[in-house]
């Protein structure tokens, strides 16, 4: 057998295959062949290199054939594909026909990858959060000492809602008739929704006013009055709010309620640096005494006013709610009072709790520097406490005098985490007569930050079927 093939010489083939030598009738059978021959790389060219598949991966066997046997070339694997040759490279030699190539391994399969297993179950629980359901056992695929991924648990705040209660309020949910206009009294216009905020020190704030479902429904102005505004500044900085409703099925109802805000806002604006004081040194025996001085000259000056637009002084009333914060970070004193009907709620722990202070008998004396008038005149008349008009002499004949309701005054020291609630009867009401609405906001307003100013507005006009009447609330959260 030569080294040589005849062609070796063509210039035009760098690597031309070797062409199959005539057989050699000498041999006395194939046994004779051997596999050194079979190999050489100076007959049949260099082998090209079998790449085996891992065990795993399903390789072709091929049992061993008997000694002194060349095995049958497989018609599977004679027709096993190969891949494409790179480009530019010539493919190595063959060997010759009569002699059987090595046993051809499939090619190597990857593992098949997992299937993605279905998304874990959230299932209700019965804390009105989610839990997470027991893991299932891992498939036969997965290694045994692949960790799982854990799926955490996390308790979210019920969605918004329109209405609670046994069914939906009877009026539409938005706005339906504007009130009506005078050309020449503009500025008694008043916006269906009014919405604000702040944050000052360890409180965050956060107030709305709305118009009622029956007062949308027939055109009429909302009677409730909002006011927020902060004296002074710095540490020393003192955050009022203000809010009043006006006096039902009255034409000024909304006016009176305007004016009772912008009233006790001038007078706690002139005292502000005295009341501050006294809410970081807990004097609260001048507190009371002094708010309530300022919140009598302030709906003095509404009955005047009645008198002025010859109302009667019923007609022509508010009720008159507040809130005092002080914006120094280390003095967590909430200070309340008014006069009227309404709420104040705190959340705390996940439960509310109604503390409208109760009413007092007395009302106190009057504190040097909150602006208080003289009992009396230098001629010795007696001076109402409000309007400044002078009394008969004769306890036998006492002047007339509109009743109003009692003054409300509490100071009470916050916590971290508590949220509180002053509101009108708009608000207070359904809060105190349903317990779904309560469940609601307890909800809403017990996880993480405090709401944004819309999220605010949205949970605060949650509708109540029964109760159409405008709704102003202010709520503070303590960081």
């Amino acid at each position: 057998m030569s080294a040589e093939s005849p062609a070796a010489n063509d210039p035009t083939v760098n690597n031309p295959p070797v062409r199959d030598p005539a057989p050699d009738n000498s041999a006395p059978d194939n046994s004779a062949v051997r596999d050194s021959d079979v190999h050489d790389p100076a007959v049949y060219g260099p082998v090209a290199p079998v790449h085996t598949a891992p065990e795993s991966a399903g390789r072709m066997s091929v049992p061993p054939e008997p000694a002194g046997q060349v095995p049958a070339v497989p018609q599977a694997a004679a027709q096993v594909p190969t891949a494409p040759e790179p480009a530019g490279q010539v493919p190595p030699a063959r060997p010759p026909s009569g002699v059987p190539p090595k046993p051809v391994s499939a090619p190597a399969v990857p593992p098949r990858a997992a299937p993605p297993g279905p998304a874990p179950n959230v299932l209700p629980s019965t804390t009105g959060g989610f839990r997470t359901p027991p893991p299932e056992p891992a498939p036969e695929y997965l290694p045994a000492d692949r960790p799982r991924e854990t799926v955490l648990s996390v308790v979210q705040p019920p969605p918004p809602v329109g209405h609670v209660g046994s069914g939906p309020p009877t009026y539409a949910p938005e706005p339906t008739a504007l009130p009506p206009a005078e050309p020449d009294e503009l500025e008694d216009l008043v916006a269906d929704t009014v919405l604000d905020g702040a944050r000052y020190g360890a409180s965050t704030l956060r107030a709305m006013s709305v118009r009622g479902d029956s007062a949308r429904y027939r055109g009429e102005p909302r009677r409730d009055a909002l006011l927020t505004a902060r004296f002074g500044a710095g540490e020393r900085a003192l955050v009022l709010v203000a809010m009043a409703t006006g006096a039902r099925a009255t034409p000024g109802a909304h006016r009176a309620a305007a004016e009772a805000c912008r009233w006790i806002g001038q007078a706690v604006g002139r005292s502000h640096e005295r009341l501050a004081d006294d809410i970081r040194a807990a004097r609260r025996g001048d507190l009371k005494s002094g708010l309530h001085r300022l919140t009598d000259r302030s709906l003095g000056r509404l009955r005047a006013s009645a008198t002025e637009q010859g109302v009667e002084p019923e007609e022509y009333a508010a009720g008159l709610r507040c809130l005092l914060l002080p914006a120094d970070p280390d003095c967590r004193t909430r200070v309340f009072f008014g006069v009227g009907a309404g709420g104040l709620f705190r959340l705390r722990d996940g439960e509310w709790q109604d503390i409208e202070p109760r009413v007092a008998d007395t009302a106190g004396e009057a504190v040097v520097g909150y602006g208080s008038l003289p009992h009396e005149t230098p001629e010795g008349d007696r001076l109402t406490m409000d309007l400044g008009i002078t009394t008969p002499p004769s306890p036998y004949e006492p002047a007339p005098r509109p009743p109003h309701a009692p003054f409300r005054f509490r100071a009470s020291v916050a916590r971290p985490g508590d949220t509180l609630l002053l509101c009108t009867s708009g608000l207070a009401e359904p809060l105190r007569g349903e317990p779904e609405l309560a469940e609601y906001l307890t909800a809403r307003w017990s996880q993480g930050e405090p709401p944004g100013l819309a999220t605010f507005l949205a949970d605060s006009s949650v509708r109540v079927k029964g109760y159409a009447d405008d709704r102003t609330a202010a709520a503070v959260w303590e960081a």
